[in-house]
């Protein structure tokens, strides 16, 4: 029975951790003044090494570029059982699967 909770843990964890990531690569255009760190969507500058989040995603700024990884799944990506389905929480940046027919209740397809 305790494999089993492992199982499901790690199912979980799956599905809460596949998530969509881009990269995007420092441009300098003055040579004589290089950057000094990465520029977000909001035109907000970060420093070479801070990392942030924003609107649920997580982000990081190095010489080469700035990368984001969202905290959340894309539900088009996950395999879900038939009798669930995923709720996103984009406040907490959290997500989880519940049932269908009584969304207070987590889903666990393998009981």
């Amino acid at each position: 029975m305790t494999s089993l909770r492992v199982l499901i843990c790690l199912l979980g964890l799956f599905v809460l951790c596949h998530s969509d990531c881009f990269f995007r690569e420092l441009e300098s255009k003055d040579l004589k003044n290089p950057p000094k760190g990465c520029v977000d969507e909001d035109g907000k500058q970060h420093d070479f090494g801070s990392e942030w989040v924003r609107n649920c995603m997580e982000c990081s700024c190095t010489k080469e570029g700035m990368s984001c990884c969202s905290k959340l799944p894309d539900a088009g990506t996950v395999d879900l059982p038939e009798e669930c389905e995923l709720v996103v929480d984009k406040d907490s940046c959290s997500a989880k699967m519940v049932l269908k027919k009584d969304k207070t209740k987590e889903c666990n397809p393998l009981v």
